[in-house]
């Protein structure tokens, strides 16, 4: 019950990523004693278990939205009449109204009738266009609920786990370089690893690397009461152990968006056991161009610990509406742009596997979402240097390994400023700023020469 609260569990108590882990178990029990540590390939997925599309979620915040701003524009409409002054047709010879030509428009479409009644039908095109917009909105939503793309079940083996988290390994058996991929803790892993055609993990491997994807799995009851130390100190710790055993030695980190963050305390800790590290989108300073009234954050908090002890956590449509607040036309631009896309389009198939994972979020346990929310957000403690892990303050000056900061210029999500501040308290770290946005780093055609291949350069530099 309170996994399906949280956003968990909703296709009869197991998402795949539970099925996986399931079947994991009950494979590791059945095998002998000595087979237990063989790397298992995950089961494959059957379409009968795949839960239905929500998405975009929230779908009443989302809906609401259009359905207020395109209303509006046709009660703004009725205002366009021939009675103000302002709009009344220009003078002849007047050459000098900046107004002129809207005037000499509006002249035009603004008629009466034989009894003097205005008919404007410049009102009755926006409603209809209005009613048009919302009508394709609706279309475009069932269209991609529809989509017949569904991501495949990851052939990546799962070489070790822990509660809900497991470590899935994209080149088995290779020799290359091992990579740490660590992604956020509210979104799903395989931003890392979107479609079999374009997967960064997919191309690192086959760049040579050995890229280890750290999927953190949606909250049980294991991780319940988890804090950022629980998450850092312990599970990233023995992941990076497993790791470090495999390469048999240091290993490269990755982190992208608030996994850097993560990345960068497990660096201030174990910095002998990382031989290079990288950060995406990565934010740092949670003051620099933040959106408007997040300085005030602490003045909600009764209210954010209410939600929290209700909820027990950060739910997952509740984390997308802070996403909505970012950009609130967001979905109704994207979702009108692929209504225009053929269904079997490859435009239209990249279109839905990235909104899948949109909406494929993850729950934020109770402890957490209070330490990013109050902590990061309200009070900017790192910036400040006050956040701290297992009673340690994350320092990422103190940080000597070869370090990359990568901060795409057109960042919504992570204000470019808040990163750039990452990079001032890290002289000696190389910065990388590719004209791509937040999510575009990982699912655009253009991620690959500006942001992949420039990474791989690096760490071939850095770590060979």
């Amino acid at each position: 019950m309170r996994q399906t609260l949280l956003g968990c569990g909703d296709n009869g108590g197991k998402t795949p990523h539970q099925q996986r882990i399931q079947a994991h178990r009950k494979m590791a029990k059945s095998k002998h004693p000595t087979e237990r540590n063989q790397t298992l390939k995950p089961p494959a997925i059957q379409p009968a278990t795949r839960p239905p599309r929500l998405g975009p979620r929230p779908l009443p915040l989302h809906l609401m939205t259009a359905a207020a701003t395109w209303t509006s524009c046709t009660i703004a409409s009725t205002n366009l009449n021939d009675a103000w002054p302002i709009l009344q047709p220009p003078q002849s010879g007047d050459q000098n109204d900046p107004l002129a030509d809207l005037k000499t428009a509006i002249a035009q479409i603004v008629d009466k009738d034989a009894a003097g009644t205005i008919i404007n039908p410049f009102t009755l095109a926006v409603a209809q266009a209005a009613a048009q917009r919302m009508s394709d909105l609706l279309a475009a939503i069932l269209a991609y609920r529809r989509h017949p793309y569904h991501r495949p079940a990851s052939a990546a083996p799962i070489i070790w786990q822990e509660g809900n988290s497991v470590l899935t390994d994209h080149a088995p058996g290779t020799q290359g370089p091992v990579v740490l991929l660590i992604p956020s803790l509210v979104n799903r892993s395989y931003i890392l690893d979107l479609r079999t055609d374009h997967s960064f993990a997919g191309w690192l491997a086959a760049a040579g690397f050995r890229p280890l994807v750290l999927d953190w799995g949606c909250p049980g009851d294991i991780e319940r009461n988890f804090t950022l130390t629980d998450y850092i100190a312990g599970r990233l710790d023995r992941a990076l152990n497993h790791a470090c055993a495999l390469a048999a030695g240091p290993v490269s980190v990755l982190g992208y968006c608030m996994g850097g963050n993560l990345a960068l305390a497990l660096a201030g800790r174990r910095g002998r056991d990382i031989a290079a590290l990288a950060t995406i989108a990565t934010p740092w300073d949670f003051s620099a161009d933040a959106p408007p009234g997040s300085a005030h954050i602490d003045l909600l908090q009764p209210q954010i610990e209410m939600l929290l002890r209700q909820y027990n956590g950060l739910p997952v449509d509740m984390i997308q509406a802070l996403f909505h607040n970012l950009d609130p036309m967001l979905v109704m631009r994207k979702f009108l742009k692929f209504h225009q896309l053929e269904e079997d389009s490859p435009a239209a198939t990249a279109f839905v596997a990235l909104e899948d994972w949109l909406n494929d979020g993850v729950p934020v346990v109770q402890a957490v979402a209070r330490e990013c929310l109050l902590g990061w957000y309200g009070k900017n403690q790192p910036f400040h240097g006050e956040w701290q892990v297992a009673g340690q303050a994350v320092a990422p000056a103190s940080i000597r390994c070869p370090s990359l900061l990568t901060i795409p210029a057109a960042d919504r999500i992570v204000p470019p400023k808040s990163a750039l501040a990452l990079a001032a308290i890290m002289p000696h770290a190389t910065v990388l700023r590719p004209a791509l946005g937040h999510v575009g780093m990982m699912s655009s055609q253009q991620a690959i020469s500006e942001v992949w291949q420039p990474i791989a350069d690096w760490l071939r530099q850095n770590v060979g």
